[in-house]
């Protein structure tokens, strides 16, 4: 699983503990984030290898990417680096393939005028994480064959987002679109951290989301062993 920012350190316990029972999830902690190393490196491509490095040490043949926030972003760009390793998507509360100046600010209004509640999630980073990472995902959205290679990833994929997040949702819209299997789903009332006012509805869809996938195949990093 992806966390958010680019810069945030690991707080999906809770998420993942949703749906522990059906499979076994992998969450790690970026360079620069928490226990991880802070050496500098801090693209989007290192992201991505030192993810699959991780999917390599758990012995995943194959993996369901999830994210949140800016972790969508990370786990559908794995997986358009890494298809025949992945065998499906989740994001939940992001993905943003484009860089809007009407986004950005309908974002930092809300962020000023109503806030953010993370429930009370205090995050330990080092601060070039978050420039670092936006700058090389400005540049990824560059590449001129994006949106082709993205309508060509033929896996499940599911979106989750909340109605009342102050991040519009619009472009996540646009990806499950373009994306052949791709699927969204809103939950009314809910924000950014859907699973701290609606874990209930959140843990439905992501279990619809698990059950699209073939129940032979590893499901966010690998099948439970229970």
């Amino acid at each position: 699983m992806f966390n958010g920012g680019p810069g945030c350190d690991d707080y999906l316990g809770t998420v993942s503990a949703l749906v522990e029972d059906k499979a076994r999830l992998i969450r790690f902690e970026p360079r620069g984030c928490g226990r991880s190393d802070w050496d500098g490196n801090y693209s989007l491509d290192v992201l991505l290898d030192d993810a699959d490095a991780v999917r390599q040490a758990h012995g995943a043949q194959t993996c369901l990417v999830a994210g949140h926030s800016f972790g969508v972003n990370a786990a559908l760009a794995y997986a358009l680096r890494f298809p025949s390793a992945t065998c499906g998507l989740i994001g939940i509360a992001g993905s943003n393939l484009v860089n809007d100046r009407s986004w950005s600010e309908t974002y930092h209004r809300g962020l000023q005028e109503i806030g953010e509640d993370t429930g009370g999630a205090v995050f330990h980073a080092d601060p070039h994480v978050n420039r670092d990472g936006n700058q090389s995902w400005r540049e990824f959205i560059r590449t001129p064959n994006l949106f082709r290679t993205v309508a060509d990833l033929d896996l499940p994929a599911t979106f989750i987002n909340g109605s009342a997040d102050i991040r519009p949702n619009w472009p996540t819209r646009q990806l499950a679109t373009l994306l052949p299997q791709g699927r969204y789903f809103e939950i009314e009332g809910a924000a950014h951290y859907i699973w701290l006012t609606h874990p209930g509805e959140l843990d439905r869809r992501l279990r619809q989301a698990i059950d699209r996938m073939s129940p032979n195949q590893p499901t966010i990093g690998y099948p439970s062993t229970r």
